[in-house]
Formats: structure tokens, sequence, C-alpha cells
């Protein structure tokens, strides 16, 4: 950003800086963090959509608008038109990026303050996990792949089973292992390990056990025969049917016509689809008595919370099955009997 910033004598006054340039300069100011390209356009499509707002709200045009025209009067007003059509986690993710964006123009003493705290910051919403329903849901899935070809019109079936077997053993986020390359997997046969690039750049290290590890290489060597090459180590872990990287909307649509191939798809809950395995993964850990810690790491959770989640909920289910046991039933007609009963004098 071409500014002046020296208010010394003799200088001239800076010239306003436009809101769309400071955009551009936080985004670059960013990238030594190493953010993923999905976080970057995130933050960019946060940006501009609230500028847009605030343009419409003062009467310019996007591109006219400078940073001293953000005050917190107008950006009320704007992200009040910018949370109309939108989910509360939405507005909250969108605040939270002008939030740092105006933090780093205060760093860079490109404004005098933040205005953030003037704009309501809308409350996260509770998140529950929503695992596949059915406690034998992952074994159906998983069996139904192995015995026998989904519907498609070039069927694979090794690397179907591969990709819901890794995503149920190992609970990687979609954009995690769309993101895993063939030397992402490492370590002696028995002892494999998948490191992990997680969110904000964290690496982590999970352990594949062998039948898993069996089920991988399979996969490879049918992709071996099928493309007639053999993959170097910086190649895509995860290939569509023509052998380029498996991208967001083929792996979403590979797991749904497994769920459908498997007769669980009812078992889904709306708008999981991927994630559903993830979240099965973390509550079955739960369920067997893993410490949040380790479900934290497993996970790769920034914060200690998201983990617990998994074990609240995981201790509340059981506590309603042990609610509905039928004993509990003859214990509480007898209280209410002898409720009923009158007292002897």
């Amino acid at each position: 950003m071409s500014v002046a910033l020296d208010n010394e004598p003799g200088h001239q006054a800076p010239s306003p800086v436009r809101a769309l340039d400071a955009v551009e300069d936080y985004l670059v100011a960013r990238r030594p963090a190493k953010p993923s390209p999905h976080t970057l356009a995130a933050y960019r499509r946060d940006l501009t959509a609230v500028l847009r707002h605030a343009a419409r709200v003062r009467g310019l045009d996007t591109a006219d608008l400078t940073l001293a025209d953000l005050t917190g009067t107008l950006l009320r007003r704007a992200f009040a038109e910018f949370a109309t059509d939108r989910a509360a986690s939405s507005v909250l993710r969108a605040w939270s990026t002008w939030n740092g964006f105006f933090s780093f123009l205060v760093t860079e003493n490109l404004v005098p303050g933040n205005p953030m705290p003037a704009v309501q910051r809308p409350r996260p919403p509770a998140r529950e996990p929503k695992p596949l329903m059915g406690e034998d849901t992952p074994e159906r899935l998983l069996t139904a792949l192995a015995q026998g070809c989904r519907k498609a019109r070039d069927p694979w079936p090794e690397r179907d089973l591969a990709v819901l077997a890794l995503a149920l053993l190992t609970g990687l986020r979609s954009a995690e292992m769309l993101s895993l390359t063939l030397e992402s997997i490492s370590g002696r046969p028995g002892e494999r390990r998948v490191r992990v690039v997680g969110k904000g750049g964290k690496t982590r290290s999970l352990p594949v056990e062998p039948p898993l590890e069996a089920l991988i290489d399979a996969y490879l060597a049918t992709r071996r025969t099928r493309f007639d090459t053999r993959p170097k180590g910086g190649d895509p872990l995860l290939v569509d049917n023509r052998g380029a990287a498996l991208r967001r909307g083929g792996l979403q649509y590979l797991v749904r016509q497994c769920y459908r191939h498997a007769g669980v798809y009812d078992r889904v809950a709306r708008g999981t689809l991927v994630h559903a395995l993830r979240h099965t993964f973390a509550t079955r850990l739960a369920e067997d008595g893993a410490s949040v810690t380790e479900i934290m790491h497993l996970l790769g959770h920034a914060s200690i919370t998201s983990s617990q989640t998994y074990i609240d909920v995981t201790a509340r289910a059981q506590r309603e099955a042990a609610r509905s046991n039928r004993t509990y039933g003859v214990l509480r007609r007898l209280a209410e009997q002898d409720r009923d009963t009158p007292r002897a004098p």
C-alpha cells in the first residue's frame, strides 16, 4: 500500500486509504501464518461482503469507500444488513474476521482504534456432534462397500473403501483428507502414521493400524494398475476416476453414494456427509474412555472446549439410556404408590 504516513512539517497530509486496498494488504500480511487457501478466501468474502453493505449505506461505490468511512455506526448498519439472510455462525465468523482486520490496521497506524466493539457480536451457536445414527452403522457401511461395487459408471471399490475407512478411523476433516499426499503416510509396515496439516497450518501425526494400512495399500495397487503409472511421493493420496486430485465436491459425492449403496443414508444428519464420519470417530473415542486431551490431539482441536463436547454428549446419552431402564419404571410406580397411600396417624 503506497500511502504516505509521515506527518512531519513539510510533508503532505496522507491521502485517504481505500478500504479495498487495506483488505488486500491485510490478506498479504496473513500469508506468513500459512493459512489455507480456503481460509484466505473466507477472509476475503467476509471483508468484501460487509464492505459492499457499508458502501450501500453510505451511498458510495465500494471502490470509493475509505478507512475513515468505517465508523462504528456505519459498521453496525452494514452488519445488520449482512446478517439478514445469514446464519449466526456466518455472522460470527465475519465479525471475528473484521475484528482481526482492524487489529491489523491499528498496528499499522492506519486507524486510531478498533470500532468493532460497537458492533454486537453474535453468540456462538451451541454445537453438538452429529455422528452416524445407529450403533452398527459404521460396520454396516464398510461391510457393504467391501462386499460389492456400488452403482457407478466406473466403479472403484478399493478406493471407496479406503476413503470411508480413512475418515472413520482418523477423524480427518474434508480439507485435511484432500490435502494428503503419498508421502503424508510414512513409517515401517505395521507402524505407519499419517502426517496431517490442519487448521492454521498446525500439523499432527495419527497412527495407521495394520487393517487400515492394508486397505490403503490395496487401493494404491489398483491405482497403479488403473492408470499404468507409479505415483510419486508428492502426488495426492486420494484421486478421482481420471487420476486427478480428488476435490471437495467429488469427495462429498463419493461419500453420499457410499451411504446410499449401504442403505444408511437415512442415518446421516442433514448437512454433515463427510463430517458425520469425523463425529463418529470422536464419539466412539469418548464412548471407549478416551480423555479429552487425547480427543483434542487426535482431532486437531485448537480448544479443549470443542473436544469436551464429545465427552459431555456421550455422558448425557449414557444417562438417558440408563434412565430408560425398565427397572427404573418399577421404582417410579412404587414411589407414586407410596405417595398416594395414606399414612397411619
